[in-house]
């Protein structure tokens, strides 16, 4: 007997059907994939601005101190040290070192925290933050409550000041609270692009009113899913569930910036050791020597036609012109230039290690 699944809508559902999108489930969620086709959107995130709906993603305010609250021994960043108004991307590891999930953690007020979690672990990770908070903690989730909107692309600051008075002054990585169309709202200047952009905490009900306003512009465009995979990608930016899982620790795929080994977390054992003893395999990041595109799955050869990884993501690069992917493989494999084949067994497709990321002309720090 089969199950149906049922699928979370976000506020923007009539909004995305109107304007003509392909809906697919993603995370337990019915999200846009495309509206116009990936390369359009991806020209209009290079080039002009995006307008993406992240409202699936998870939201969870925690109140209290950082170390009394137990939330700085959950995260692998250091909480104690971040300015009120800046946020830090890091990730909640399991005891044996694998990561529960990537965040981004905002501190809104010396002891007020916003955490954003990926939405098909949004359940999962409020279960693990309230068994590790302790009693001095103040956990709520305001997933449902707040609609997150992406304006991302090279123009997108000038869009959004149009709006937003007082936008260009964020810095990367900080946010500040704002009123939008008399509105209160959380803005940060962060995204998953690799160009200029902004991430807009907005209320759910009010969202609608939002998302016209600004495709009011004649230069911003609705983009999808499908797109924002290509950008992330291009970006060797990581996925849960591709690049990140329980069974996979952060130094295999190359975290260790976002790892503070000087404070206490869990899984903290395991990584000391990893790192003492080192990992047999590393996230490689390597281009098609022609158009044809690794798959997640594909099986990632070297020259004498042994296995020697696996492809985690893959798509075709409308900036390189070529084939792109990143995959587990063995430490002796991944050095730059290093020449490998993916595929299977009867076709294989030639490719090179080279240097993260694929894309290095983007706007994100302009």
């Amino acid at each position: 007997m089969s199950t149906e699944v049922v699928l979370h809508n976000t506020p923007l559902l009539e909004e995305h059907i109107a304007l003509g999108a392909k809906m697919v489930g993603f995370g337990g969620w019915n999200m846009p994939l495309q509206y116009e086709g990936i390369l359009t959107e991806w020209d209009y995130n290079r080039r002009t601005c995006s307008l993406f709906d992240c409202s699936h993603m998870g939201e969870f305010i925690i109140k209290g101190d950082a170390v009394e609250s137990g939330l700085d021994g959950i995260v692998t960043q250091r909480l104690t040290d971040i300015p009120p108004k800046t946020c830090r991307y890091g990730a909640m590891l399991n005891a044996q070192g694998g990561v529960i999930d990537d965040l981004i953690v905002y501190r809104k007020a010396p002891q007020e925290w916003m955490i954003v979690v990926n939405a098909a672990n949004s359940e999962k990770n409020a279960k693990h933050f309230k068994d590790h908070l302790t009693s001095k903690a103040v956990f709520q989730d305001i997933s449902f409550e707040t609609a997150k909107l992406d304006l991302q692309g090279p123009l997108s600051r000038d869009i959004l000041k149009t709006l937003v008075p007082g936008i260009a002054k964020l810095e990367y990585y900080t946010f500040d609270e704002f009123t939008l169309l008399k509105e209160k709202c959380l803005i940060s200047r962060t995204g998953y692009t690799g160009e200029l952009g902004y991430e807009i905490y907005y209320p759910w009900e009010k969202s609608k009113e939002l998302w016209q306003a600004i495709l009011k512009n004649d230069k911003v465009k609705p983009t999808g899913l499908g797109v924002r995979d290509v950008l992330r990608i291009e970006m060797c930016y990581s996925l849960y569930g591709h690049e990140l899982d329980e069974t996979i620790s952060p130094l295999e795929v190359g975290l260790d910036k976002f790892i503070d080994f000087d404070k206490d977390f869990i899984g903290k054992e395991v990584l000391l050791k990893q790192k003492a003893q080192g990992s047999r395999r590393a996230i490689g990041c390597f281009t098609s020597e022609s158009r044809r595109s690794p798959r997640a799955g594909h099986k990632i050869f070297n020259e004498a036609g042994r296995i020697v990884g696996e492809v985690t993501s893959g798509t075709f690069s409308p900036a390189l012109q070529s084939g792109i992917g990143l995959g587990f493989v063995e430490k002796p494999t991944n050095t730059i230039g290093q020449k490998l084949f993916f595929g299977d067994e009867k076709t294989k497709a030639a490719a090179a290690v080279v240097k993260r990321p694929f894309y290095k002309s983007g706007s994100l720090k302009h």
